[in-house]
């Protein structure tokens, strides 16, 4: 009996004492649709912007309109530009003014004496014209003599006329003296065809008021700037190396905008220079704007507007199937890539070829076969040949 009792201690001890199968968690290999995107941060900017500027200067009354107002094109009435209020006139100025003021009432009172001299002129030449007509039918004064009448006469019709002219260019020259005295604006000139509105050139909504009260503005400056949000873009600044990367037309998905589901687009356009921007670690790198436009329908980014941050998945490479292998199973042996195949309950090292991945899986070229099962995220417990137990199986 004692050596039975001796023989199940020994078994016990040698049960207690074997190595308990490792506890891993498992992976199979199965091929697959992959894609191997870059991601970066991008905007959303309305594509078609429309800055409406002052056409002519005067005084801007304050607008009616505020940011995100629906405008209609050619119908909605933007700002109204009317004449500007002449400025204050110092004693010194007030007084030159008045003194041309002056000199234009007596230039205005010379050039109407003149006019009254020439016309006495003229009235007197034509008389004397009447009585040498008269004399020439009966041959009292030669034919010469009427001809020289005639002609004293048209001179005498023209120099009234000039007078007159003269007149009435004095008295606008008073006129333009007295505007400068008039400081007020003329309070009926306000309404009517005297202000100029500028209405929406284009359907959308009212993106920024940069005039958002009444002043006095020149010609030019930017009043307000309209768009219409449901055409949308996105513009996304990539390093230079990942942009090499990227084709015209490839697939785009936007996350983390806000709204419950990821949004579609495709690259419509990768711009052909490139400029420097510094990092948040104050490094300087080579960007490269790539421009998506977005396919998911309207309905679909409802919230989504101008200026707004999302996140850009584009697509530099895809394939319908391709064998994969989930990335935490991948580790370095020497300058090789290895998994922990499972095999009869055994760890087994095993050295792979990888080509395209991603931040999941990884392209598998050669080593595994579809079904394989291997481990994740081995720890240093698991090595070659060690047993194992896959988590969740019976």
């Amino acid at each position: 009996m004692l050596w039975a009792a001796g023989i199940l201690l020994l078994a016990g001890f040698a049960v207690a004492l074997w190595p308990k199968p490792v506890p891993v968690d498992s992976a199979e290999i199965a091929s697959g649709p992959m894609a191997v995107t870059i991601d970066e941060e991008g905007r959303t900017r309305i594509k078609d912007i429309y800055t409406v500027s002052a056409p002519v200067g005067g005084h801007l009354r304050r607008p009616s309109i505020e940011v995100g107002d629906e405008v209609e094109a050619g119908t909605t009435a933007l700002a109204v530009i009317e004449p500007s209020v002449p400025p204050f006139l110092d004693a010194r100025t007030r007084a030159e003014i008045e003194a041309s003021l002056e000199a234009a009432n007596a230039a205005v009172t010379g050039a109407e004496a003149d006019l009254v001299k020439a016309s006495s002129e003229l009235s007197f030449v034509e008389d004397d014209l009447k009585r040498a007509r008269r004399l020439a039918k009966t041959g009292t004064i030669p034919q010469r003599r009427l001809d020289e009448t005639e002609h004293r006469a048209e001179a005498a019709r023209m120099s009234r006329t000039a007078a007159a002219a003269a007149v009435e260019v004095r008295k606008r020259e008073r006129d333009a003296v007295l505007a400068r005295l008039n400081k007020e604006p003329d309070q009926d000139a306000k309404g009517g065809d005297c202000c100029v509105t500028i209405r929406a050139p284009a359907s959308g909504r009212v993106l920024e008021v940069m005039a958002d009260s009444a002043r006095d503005i020149a010609a030019g400056t930017p009043i307000v700037k309209i768009g219409d949000p449901a055409n949308l873009e996105i513009v996304v600044e990539l390093l230079s190396s990942d942009a090499v990367q990227v084709a015209e037309g490839a697939f785009v998905t936007i996350d983390s905008w806000g709204g419950p589901t990821a949004l579609q687009g495709k690259v419509a356009r990768i711009e052909p220079s490139g400029f420097t921007k510094v990092s948040a670690l104050g490094i300087e790198e080579q960007r490269v704007r790539v421009l998506v436009t977005l396919t998911s329908p309207p309905e679909a980014r409802l919230g989504l507007g101008h200026d707004f941050r999302v996140y850009a998945r584009i697509a530099s490479w895809s394939s319908a199937s391709v064998l994969q292998v989930p990335i935490g199973a991948l580790f370095r042996d020497g300058s090789d890539w290895a998994v922990y195949r499972i095999a009869s309950g055994k760890a087994e090292i095993t050295r792979i070829a990888i080509g395209h991945r991603n931040s999941d899986v990884a392209e598998v070229l050669s080593g595994l076969n579809p079904g394989d099962r291997v481990i994740l995220h081995p720890s240093d417990t698991v090595a070659d040949g060690i047993r194992i137990r896959e988590r969740g199986a019976n």
